[in-house]
């Protein structure tokens, strides 16, 4: 099995989107990639906006690869309004009638209509397939979040193992605890899911990939340092053996470096014997 980070927080923009490939089957997972409009009140960077750019030109070229492709909810950073990414192939995506709500009801009953007779459109909840090379598992709806979470359901995708401790996964990827948020959802909360991944991790022996909301917190080394400590936990980017360039949580550093008063440049002392001496032109000084 080959499982390719495509686009992620660790890799410069907003997204989980992954490549996997299991024998001559290739499936595309949440093809979507944006970024935040608005961060420590600061638009994004050009570098930012160059990461997307890539991004989007890799999710192109494994999608032209993929014969399934799977949506897990309707964030627009978990999908394409585009039908040229879905076009021809399998999609099992999220149901966009049940445990979902708002914008994301709106954006899913649009992708599928807009897929009509473009692609063959599944609801995923739930679902499960077996093909040649591989099982496909995929979640009944699950919280974006704590229980009761504004931010509606998700349906989670196994690929050759299935969901968390029950079917024993050997590689786990998650988006993390949303620390960056801390303020919002509370210490306890974050304590938890960190004290749930390493329960997860300690009862099935896996590998994780973490990435996505824990890489918006700036501090994320050390805010999860007990987690990187495993050994068994890596972001997106360090799975590929790439750099870690998590732009958006340095947002802020990145604009304070661009705006720094020029360096100033020493002006050199004249005497006064050194001076040209000034010339004036009928009717006034010479320009």
């Amino acid at each position: 099995m080959k499982v390719i980070p495509l686009a992620a927080e660790s890799l410069g923009v907003r997204s989980m989107a992954t490549y996997v490939e299991v024998g001559r089957t290739g499936i595309l997972i949440d093809p979507g990639a944006t970024l935040a409009p608005a961060r420590f009140g600061l638009p994004p960077t050009e570098d930012e906006w160059e990461a997307l750019r890539r991004a989007n030109d890799r999710i192109s070229a494994y999608a032209a690869r993929s014969s399934f492709v799977f949506v897990s909810h309707y964030h627009e950073d978990h999908f394409r309004s585009d039908p040229a990414s879905y076009a021809g192939r399998i999609v099992l995506a999220k149901d966009p009638r049940r445990m979902i709500s708002g914008k994301q009801a709106q954006r899913g009953e649009a992708l599928w209509k807009a897929l009509d007779g473009q692609a063959r459109v599944e609801r995923a909840d739930g679902a499960r397939r077996r093909e040649a090379d591989l099982e496909l598992v995929v979640s009944s709806p699950l919280p974006h979040g704590v229980d009761g979470t504004p931010f509606g359901s998700i349906v989670a995708s196994t690929v050759a193992a299935a969901y968390l401790i029950q079917q024993r996964p050997t590689l786990l990827y998650v988006s993390g605890p949303v620390s960056y948020l801390e303020r919002d959802v509370g210490r306890d909360a974050i304590e938890r899911a960190i004290d749930q991944l390493v329960r997860v991790m300690d009862a099935t022996g896996c590998k994780v990939i973490m990435d996505h909301h824990a890489l918006r917190d700036a501090g994320f080394a050390e805010r999860f340092a007990r987690l990187w400590e495993t050994n068994r936990v890596a972001t997106a980017a360090s799975h590929l053996g790439l750099d870690v360039t998590p732009l958006e949580s340095r947002r802020n550093r990145a604009w304070a470096a661009t705006r720094k008063p020029p360096a100033r440049v020493p002006v050199p002392r004249v005497k006064m014997d050194d001076r040209t001496p000034r010339k004036f032109a009928k009717g006034g000084f010479s320009d």
